[in-house]
């Protein structure tokens, strides 16, 4: 399939690099700051508790579901207050559970099939995750990264694609947005109006009943091959 594409918009966890590795890791960088900066917390709570405690929040605060950096707050905040500790202690305690969630490792294909669609049209992120590409270090090859925290609405509420092509200055009929999750990536986007492309790493039966994705990709090197072929093929019509 052959249409225009003038920007594209990528979601990140699951897409540029696998998330569950990550959250792992996070949540071990949190329990060793706890244990050697508030003994009293890491004592109280085990790694089982503060992931119940963490969904907890989110199910008392669903107004915050678009934020879980607050959500992440909140339940260290009140994982300090009941062990008896400082609840300010919840800014740093979150610093080291950030830093490493913001340590990824990309999957094989992603930095050089970003750096090569950079190359051919601008590129945005938009996530419902709360990982900063500075920190990632990917920042680079884009020209903004919208967060669902920082718009106020989580994919796949439509504002936010629209806020995302706005931004980009392009309709959203020229618009590819490129992601794993069917509901949250592929169907939102095609409500907003915006072109889809599933990258589909598991080789997953699609079963939306709703929409199909224009593309249906293994990873993101077959759509920097795609959006290359689009360009040779723009380039001799011309």
């Amino acid at each position: 399939m052959t249409f225009p594409v003038r920007a594209i918009t990528l979601d990140l966890d699951d897409t540029i690099w696998p998330i569950a590795p990550v959250i792992v890791r996070a949540e071990a960088a949190l329990v060793d700051w706890l244990q050697a900066h508030a003994p009293r917390t890491a004592a109280r709570f085990s790694l089982p508790e503060i992931r119940a405690l963490r969904d907890a929040v989110a199910h008392e605060h669903p107004h915050l579901a678009h934020d879980f950096t607050r959500q992440r707050m909140i339940s260290l905040e009140r994982m300090f207050e009941q062990a008896g500790d400082d609840p300010a202690m919840a800014e740093a305690a979150f610093e080291a559970f950030f830093a490493a969630r913001c340590s990824v490792e990309h999957y094989p294909d992603s930095v050089d099939a970003l750096e090569r669609m950079a190359r051919r049209v601008p590129l945005a992120a938009l996530s419902n995750g709360n990982a900063c590409l500075r920190r990632v270090g990917l920042m680079p090859l884009f020209r903004f990264q919208l967060g669902a925290r920082e718009h106020g609405a989580a994919k796949p509420d439509p504002g936010i694609f629209h806020a995302a092509c706005a931004r980009l200055g392009v309709s959203p009929q020229q618009v590819l947005h490129v992601g794993d999750d069917v509901e949250m990536d592929v169907a939102g986007a095609a409500r907003a109006g915006l072109r889809t492309c599933w990258i589909n790493r598991e080789g997953r039966a699609w079963t939306h009943t709703e929409v199909v994705p224009d593309l249906h990709f293994p990873d993101l090197t077959a759509l920097a091959d795609w959006l290359d072929a689009q360009a040779l093929s723009e380039s001799d019509a011309a």
